[in-house]
């Protein structure tokens, strides 16, 4: 497969979780959240020179490449490791920008008011993570193992979790007698191990036991 064919099945996927058209790159803060995004999740691609709609515009790429480098060493919180290819197609110049996943968690990068951020990728959007997921990260990247037991009061908690259906942290606070940091780092654990899920909805995240 020449360059020319492997840009135009990349484009033919559309935006999704793992890829990101961008028409052009005129503000290097704003890229860093797709950077942090890509980072947080599951690494992933952008396509700077592609519409929203997938036609290839072109952009001049020495202008993007130093734009792109600017976002993930300048704006992103660490430093976000990213690679570069140039591909041609049609006369047009797209700059391919490969982010890996980040071995170390979070990477965070600048909302529009200025406030550092961890942003995570669902499907097509770049969303602020809640803070089970800088909980779960932690977690994860801790020397220490994570046991699965529970208390009395958080086996109460998860018999409240089955009853009530998926809800927002704020919305288990509530029910819960516990505090918050303690159900933050609750679900963190049960994430981990798979008891409970993290979806993205309405604008909000909410939890919900797996079934």
């Amino acid at each position: 497969m020449d360059d020319s064919e492997q840009l135009l099945e990349w484009i033919s996927e559309g935006e999704h979780q793992c890829q990101d058209f961008k028409y052009r790159v005129s503000d290097a803060a704003k890229l860093a959240r797709s950077v942090s995004a890509f980072a947080n999740t599951d690494g992933g691609r952008l396509l700077i020179g592609v519409r929203d709609d997938g036609v290839i515009s072109g952009v001049r790429s020495d202008e993007e490449i130093y734009m792109m480098h600017s976002a993930a060493m300048r704006y992103c919180r660490p430093a976000a490791s990213i690679q570069f290819d140039t591909l041609r197609v049609h006369g047009k110049t797209v700059v391919v920008v490969t982010v890996p996943v980040a071995h170390r968690k979070p990477v965070t990068a600048p909302t529009e008011d200025g406030d550092y951020r961890a942003f995570v990728r669902v499907k097509d959007e770049n969303v602020v993570a809640s803070p089970v997921h800088l909980r779960l990260w932690h977690d994860e990247q801790s020397a220490a193992g994570v046991m699965l037991s529970y208390s009395d009061e958080e086996s109460v908690f998860l018999r409240s979790m089955e009853e009530g259906g998926p809800l927002s942290l704020n919305s288990l606070v509530r029910r819960s007698t516990m505090g918050r940091y303690r159900i933050v780092s609750l679900l963190a654990r049960l994430i981990r191990f798979g008891v409970v899920r993290c979806e993205w909805k309405d604008n909000g995240w909410i939890y919900s036991l797996c079934k």
